[in-house]
């Protein structure tokens, strides 16, 4: 039964991350309003496409145009999106199950469950509240925060992989911690970024081109007030300023990221924390060339979303590190 439950729980961790991805995809290429309502498209469970249904839903949605690349991208994710749902209640409930013999971590579970919830209510809210920023990035901190946490419950279940407690290692976790919140805050400015499409707003290596522009006080403009936010609606200068800072904080994330995870290497005795340090490295330094490469060849698509996958897997390798950095054999 346990490790049924472990098989499980990897395989949520697996779906999550394609659920994240295909999030980022459907954000690329815009379709977040592929279909108007929630959960359904245009009232039906699919794209409508018969001549029947085509009718129906431009009846019901009389302002909407039938854009069907769009929509079925929309809701390819929320299919994923609710089967991830369904197998976390699944681990939920076998969790409650096992409370009396051989406990699961439940808290953990149930925790995840309520923020899969919270997570489907920003997922109609950004449909309803039209990409309103805010509610944009939470999805997608949303996403990100099931991830790791679906990675976390992984770990918790697989204890006995940890062979060996090293003091130093031990005594690495501050900076660890440290460097994980400084990529909570990298990701969430990225979340942001994309939210109000600033991306090509800011571009030129390593300064932005009209970095006179740039403005604190503009980062203070808020998105608020507009019936639609697709697209965008804050002032070029606030947007190319939102970008800016999202390297700059990606420069102070290389420091204290690659700082933690090179003195874990050079501490550590075993190969495990040893790779572990390895993997978050090469995880960091892809993730920026790909993001230097990203405004070098103008944001090209599927470079852009690789950015956002590698951002997942850089975080829950760090993840992983810190975990691996506190637990005790």
């Amino acid at each position: 039964m346990e490790r049924k439950y472990k098989y499980v729980t990897l395989f949520a961790c697996l779906l999550a991350a394609v659920v994240v991805t295909l999030g980022a995809y459907t954000r690329l290429n815009n379709a977040g309003l592929g279909c108007p309502d929630w959960p359904g498209c245009y009232g039906f469970l699919t794209v409508p496409d018969e001549h029947h249904e085509i009718s129906a839903a431009l009846q019901a949605f009389p302002d909407s145009e039938i854009e069907h690349g769009k929509a079925w991208l929309e809701m390819i994710h929320r299919y994923f999106a609710g089967t991830l749902g369904l197998v976390i209640l699944s681990i939920a409930l076998l969790a409650l199950r096992r409370q009396t013999e051989k406990p699961l971590p439940l808290k953990l579970a149930l925790s995840i469950l309520v923020l899969v919830v919270f997570q489907a209510l920003l997922g109609m809210w950004t449909v309803t509240m039209n990409l309103q920023p805010f509610i944009v990035m939470g999805h997608l901190l949303g996403g990100f925060s099931i991830l790791t946490l679906l990675t976390l419950l992984y770990l918790r279940l697989n204890n006995q992989f940890v062979f060996t407690e090293e003091p130093k290692i031990r005594r690495q976790s501050r900076i660890l911690f440290i460097a994980l919140g400084a990529l909570i805050v990298q990701i969430a400015l990225g979340g942001w970024l994309a939210a109000n499409y600033a991306a090509p707003h800011c571009v030129g290596l390593p300064l932005c081109q009209n970095i006179e522009l740039f403005s604190l006080e503009s980062l203070f403009h808020l998105p608020v007030g507009a019936a639609n936010y697709e697209y965008g609606v804050l002032p070029f200068e606030t947007r190319l300023s939102i970008h800016f800072i999202h390297r700059v904080w990606a420069m102070v994330t290389l420091v204290f990221l690659g700082f933690a995870a090179c003195r874990v290497v050079v501490a550590a005795q075993s190969d495990l924390f040893k790779n572990a340090g390895r993997i978050v490295l090469f995880l960091l330094i892809t993730q920026v060339s790909v993001g230097a490469a990203i405004v070098h060849w103008q944001f090209p698509l599927h470079l852009t979303l690789f950015h956002n996958f590698m951002a997942a897997m850089l975080l829950i390798a760090t993840v992983r590190l810190c975990y691996l950095a506190r637990c005790k054999a």
